[in-house]
């Protein structure tokens, strides 16, 4: 038998009715173990999965550089922390902010930067 390429296993699936489909989905099933349509839902979202960016990113203060009392208040506003604990953070090149999205992780380090610090968004 020779063996059907892409094109015709889809021409096919264009001359079947639902019914047909369903049975050639549960013959699947049946012969390999495997759900093809949980395959087909799957298979594009890991791959999209593997090609995007991180979905969450951690902001954190590696230099508070020459400006740390602009920099304490910037961190201050970000976070709505207390100014002591602001300070902790700045003085501890610590972590700004965990778990957010690449657009925001991207603001609070322009407004770090401008401040004079040096950021890193892991």
């Amino acid at each position: 038998m020779a063996k059907l390429t892409k094109e015709d296993f889809i021409s096919s699936l264009k001359e079947m009715n639902l019914l047909e489909i369903k049975e050639l989905v549960d013959a699947m099933k049946e012969e390999f173990g495997v759900d093809p349509s949980a395959v087909a839902v799957a298979a594009p979202a890991a791959g999209a999965a593997a090609d995007a960016a991180p979905s969450t990113v951690t902001v954190s203060i590696t230099d508070a550089g020459a400006a740390k009392v602009a920099v304490i208040k910037v961190v201050k506003e970000i976070t709505g922390l207390g100014l002591k604990e602001s300070k902790d953070i700045v003085d501890n090149n610590g972590v700004v902010k965990e778990n957010i999205a690449t657009s925001e992780a991207d603001e609070i380090k322009a407004k770090l930067e401008e401040a004079g610090a040096t950021v890193e968004v892991k």
